[in-house]
């Protein structure tokens, strides 16, 4: 493919550029990561938190780079181009070079819920008829495949490339996730949207963003930058960060879709807990639907309802998506019941791993709850330090019983980070251990209990120094239930 082809005008800095440097020089493929570079490839050099990519450049050339992208000059033996926003080029370079995609695709931003709102967007389509897929945290789900993954929102070569295989194998509409972190490294540009939503917006990455408007005006650049005018943005109307969410897609002429109990679009007026269901009542364009939705949980029902408003806004009869509402399986590791005891006491995994989502998790399962809600928790290494103690006390205050453990440690000491979070939780209990702790929770249910073991949801390995270790909180639990059975 042409060099120039790739820039597609959008960089108009490098124009001449190209026409002294390079001219008709042909590549086959980009990459930002030197070590993939092959003959014949671009290397896109980009800046980032941990280092800059320029530093790489000689050994991306001595892999085959024939030219190099960068933001500064840099001395190599082969042309080099410099450009505004090479995050943004190589998105869209990418774009143009993989040059397929599902015809309708929606993305989804928010702290919680974009797991859930991604896979049932996706079930509601194949309900309607529709080839679909979903991209996000728990990996790739279209009709053809199912794959592990565990990056939100992945990198642009991968996505884009991901993109024009789903689209070559009959996807039509797909669904995915939009980090904060994804959307300020310009990763989803080049991805022509139909719709786009927001769920909420809650203490996160804190390691990553000075403040939490500077999260939320990440997390905004899916509506300002991305979303092309007029076309619709979904926005769950009852979250503290609503209004803003509002403001700006106002802002950037987007048709506002509210959903909600302060909603407009899907309007939700009743709701009625039960213990593995919730019937709601929602009003949408003067009709009124009662709907059941087989999941627990109050953030379920918002997921729903922005699944639901996405699917509508991208053609689907509210008649068909809220219909499919009442078939939806929970996103793996998202308050998914794992099992229960013989007396009856119910065992969930839910990713939560947040503040907001702990909270979220924890008021979810008291209204079915008879006996106590106990829960296992622990915050992971080499992210945000300032939510521990703040998960600590949310745990105190909501749980009957907390046992603190780790989730992924990473480089820090695990005992530190315990010791951060029982500062706020000073009546929990210690286990450092995860998977013990996940049998003294299980041995202290009893009938009418709640167990919820949070933080690791879907995730297959927990991350001890440099090393991914085999774990898994669902087999744990398994394994738990079974030496309690005579």
């Amino acid at each position: 493919m042409n060099l120039k082809y790739l820039s597609g005008g959008d960089f108009p800095e490098i124009d001449d550029q190209l026409a002294t440097q390079v001219g008709d020089l042909a590549v086959t493929g980009l990459s930002a990561d030197s070590r993939q570079i092959k003959p014949g490839m671009l290397f896109v050099a980009i800046a980032g938190t941990r280092g800059d990519g320029a530093s790489y450049s000689r050994d991306a050339v001595a892999n085959g780079a024939v030219a190099i992208v960068a933001g500064h000059p840099v001395e190599a033996p082969v042309p080099v181009l410099r450009v505004s926003n090479p995050r943004r080029f190589l998105a869209l370079a990418a774009s143009r070079l993989y040059g397929g995609q599902p015809a309708t695709m929606v993305a989804v931003t928010g702290t919680a819920g974009k797991t859930s709102v991604a896979s049932f967007t996706r079930q509601i389509w194949a309900k309607a008829g529709l080839s679909a897929a979903q991209i996000g945290t728990t990996g790739v789900i279209s009709p053809s495949r199912s794959d592990y993954g565990s990056l939100t929102t992945p990198d642009p070569v991968a996505l884009h490339k991901l993109l024009a295989e789903l689209a070559a194998e009959g996807v039509t509409h797909a669904a995915m996730e939009a980090s904060s972190h994804g959307l300020d490294q310009s990763r989803l540009d080049g991805v022509t949207l139909a719709a786009a939503a927001f769920t909420n917006l809650g203490r996160d990455h804190m390691d990553y963003h000075p403040t939490m408007d500077d999260y939320m005006a990440a997390k905004m650049r899916l509506f300002d930058t991305l979303l092309p005018s007029g076309r619709p943005a979904v926005i769950f109307a009852d979250d503290a960060w609503s209004q803003k969410a509002i403001a700006a897609a106002k802002a950037a002429g987007l048709e506002i879709c509210t959903v909600g109990r302060a909603g407009t679009f899907l309007s939700l007026k009743r709701v009625e807990h039960f213990r593995h269901k919730q019937t709601i009542e929602v009003h949408h364009d003067g009709r009124i639907f009662e709907v059941n939705i087989p999941l627990a949980g109050d953030f379920q029902v918002a997921n729903a309802l922005v699944s639901a408003g996405l699917a509508i806004a991208t053609g689907v009869g509210a008649d068909v998506a809220l219909a499919a509402l009442e078939t939806l399986t929970g996103a793996s590791g998202r308050l998914e019941l794992v099992g229960q005891t013989r007396d009856g006491a119910l065992v969930y995994v839910d990713y939560a791993h947040k503040p907001d989502a702990l909270e979220n998790v924890l008021n979810s399962v008291r209204p079915f709850t008879t006996g106590r809600v106990v829960t296992v928790f622990g915050c992971g290494g080499d992210r945000d330090k300032g939510k521990r103690p703040i998960m600590g006390e949310i745990a105190t205050r909501l749980a009957d019983v907390v046992i603190v453990t780790d989730d992924n440690p990473r480089s820090e000491d695990p005992k530190q980070i315990r010791a951060e979070i029982m500062a706020a939780a000073p009546n929990a209990t210690e286990i450092g251990d995860r998977a013990e702790a996940i049998r003294h929770a299980v041995r202290l249910l009893k009938a009418g209990d709640t167990l919820i073991v949070a933080g690791k949801g879907h995730e297959e390995g927990q991350t001890v120094g440099a090393t991914v270790l085999p774990f898994s909180d669902h087999a744990e639990v398994r394994k738990a239930l079974e030496e309690m059975t005579p």
